[in-house]
């Protein structure tokens, strides 16, 4: 038996304050640019599935239960009620949490109190500076508040994290653009920006990223999809590899996260510079039932002290509870087959269980 006391999530976000009918929670269960096709449901995916087998029991149902049954015993309980038995029942000791999307979430202390756990910021770059934006007259106040925020959050946040990676490629620029660059796209971007529209302009990433790196805090790159949005420039993992190398030997590490269907990418960027750290996270989430086959290509390219747990929830606390589930469920399979085979003694397989559950999480986000 693989044990894993204590997990750290190193990269979620906060769950929804509001109930759920049918049609809400379904279209939560993954990150899609519209409904289930016609005819069909998301609840026939593996994320769907392991929902239905581990949740049901933390709300006093019998596993793999109706999603009609579970989703009334849902409401029966209360939104609060409801979250607080899942995210307890998780196993999840503390949430690193994603405070920069939309929408009625609760915050880092909300996920602390509910889940009886710890619970730290995650500063999203892309969200900071469109509140810098609104408080700045000019170009000139605008770019140098925008330094000035990044390296304050970085007084009280553990990582910085960014989807330009995965939304706009071109941002990842193996070097910073110049100061005329910046200030002609800020020009541009304050010109003809509206309330509420995301940071997209290439160039200002770039820039944003390249302050994030100086500030000296880990900082969190996506090298898979991620999230829905609109994409601009090549993405994926290829523009990686350049920003890396460009940021090794800055004292700022790089976390690979999202990185399912290019998780062995990120896993040999994380073999080859000691900078840089891969995510086990989303890809165990939307994998499921196949997750162990996920997870023993990511241990088996990246070191193990470079790879780190996270659910990457976001709305649902039953997705911290999958992410949780699915990964004991992989690390125990993957490395219990290990050790029976005899290839790894019973004492190194806990070892590295307990280093990718949260160890190397507490080392990297300095949490101890």
């Amino acid at each position: 038996m693989i044990e894993t006391p204590s997990l750290v999530d190193q990269y979620c976000h906060g769950v929804l304050r509001t109930e759920l009918g049918l049609g809400t929670f379904e279209a939560r269960l993954a990150r899609t640019e519209g409904p289930p096709a016609p005819g069909t449901t998301l609840f026939d995916t593996q994320t769907g599935f392991a929902v239905r087998r581990w949740c049901p029991p933390l709300l006093g149902l019998e596993p793999h239960c109706p999603p009609a049954r579970y989703l009334a015993r849902r409401r029966e309980l209360g939104v609060l009620e409801t979250g607080r038995r899942l995210l307890r029942g998780s196993g999840i000791t503390t949430y690193l949490v994603d405070t920069g999307l939309p929408g009625d979430l609760t915050g880092p202390a909300e996920m602390a109190s509910a889940g009886a756990a710890e619970a730290r910021e995650i500063v999203r770059l892309e969200l900071l500076a469109e509140q810098v934006a609104d408080t700045s007259g000019t170009v000139e106040s605008f770019l140098a508040n925008l330094a000035e925020s990044v390296h304050g959050a970085a007084a009280h946040a553990v990582a910085f994290t960014s989807a330009a990676g995965a939304r706009h490629g071109l941002a990842l620029a193996p070097e910073p653009p110049g100061p005329g660059e910046v200030r002609g796209a800020a020009s541009r971007w304050l010109a003809g920006r509206r309330a509420g529209e995301e940071l997209g302009d290439p160039v200002l990433l770039s820039h944003l990223l390249w302050i994030a790196v100086a500030a000296g805090i880990p900082l969190q790159l996506r090298a898979g999809p991620g999230e829905p949005g609109p994409r601009t420039g090549p993405t994926g993992p290829a523009p990686l590899t350049g920003f890396v190398r460009a940021t090794a030997g800055l004292g700022t590490d790089i976390v690979l996260l999202h990185g399912c269907p290019h998780h062995r990418h990120a896993a040999h960027l994380a073999g080859v510079f000691p900078h840089v750290y891969a995510d086990s996270g989303a890809a165990l989430v939307r994998t499921g039932a196949r997750a162990a086959a996920v997870l023993a290509e990511i241990l088996e390219l990246a070191p193990f002290g470079k790879i780190l747990f996270s659910s990457g929830a976001h709305g649902l606390p039953e997705l911290h509870v999958v992410g949780a589930r699915v990964f004991r469920e992989a690390l125990g399979g993957v490395l219990g087959a290990w050790v029976a085979e005899g290839a790894w003694s019973l004492a190194d397989a806990q070892r590295v269980a307990g280093l990718i559950a949260a160890g190397n999480a507490r080392r990297v986000y300095r949490l101890e």
